[in-house]
């Protein structure tokens, strides 16, 4: 896979969600739904604070465990508007790009270990597997977001990659065929 071709095409998508979402007020942003992880703020922080964490994960930089605290640099506290929150992850997305491009060892393994009760977990998975995880990530979640804004009445669609990567002519018919 070619994972900053890929995240390219997944940020041209979020800016065009991006879009639906800015003409929203605070109260649509927060309102509840019963799915997703409860609102649209919570669901669009979800991603971008998981985007930051998996990015973390494969610079070798240390993250929190579970659960993310809101001291964690994306969280509702940090960004409670979406103004804030796509100020910090546009900003984000850049260094993450940056990330991605420059990994050259996709099959090294990462582990990450967890203090749980009376054990330690060790969780082993290949930097390609964090990479393709962060990218999958954001497509489940934005589905969800997608389906809020339709529900607030914004026509939220057409975020297939393919949109995004696809290159696209048009000719004009040749009339002598046709006749």
């Amino acid at each position: 896979m070619e994972y900053v071709l890929v995240y390219d095409a997944l940020t041209q998508g979020r800016r065009r969600l991006f879009d639906w979402v800015r003409p929203l007020s605070q109260e649509q942003y927060t309102q509840p739904f019963s799915f997703g992880m409860g609102s649209l703020r919570a669901t669009l922080l979800e991603i971008a604070k998981v985007e930051l964490l998996y990015a973390k994960r494969l610079r070798g930089e240390a993250t929190p465990p579970p659960p993310i605290p809101e001291t964690f640099p994306i969280s509702a506290t940090n960004q409670p508007t979406f103004t804030d929150l796509e100020r910090a992850w546009t900003a984000q997305a850049a260094e993450t790009r940056s990330t991605l491009a420059g990994i050259t060892d996709w099959n090294t393994s990462v582990t990450r270990r967890l203090e749980q009760d009376d054990k330690v977990v060790a969780l082993t998975v290949t930097k390609a597997q964090i990479a393709t995880q962060l990218l999958l990530h954001e497509v489940h979640h934005r589905a969800q977001a997608m389906a809020m804004l339709r529900q607030l009445g914004v026509p939220a669609q057409n975020l297939d990659y393919i949109g995004f990567v696809v290159r696209r002519e048009e000719f004009p018919k040749d009339k002598t065929a046709s006749a």
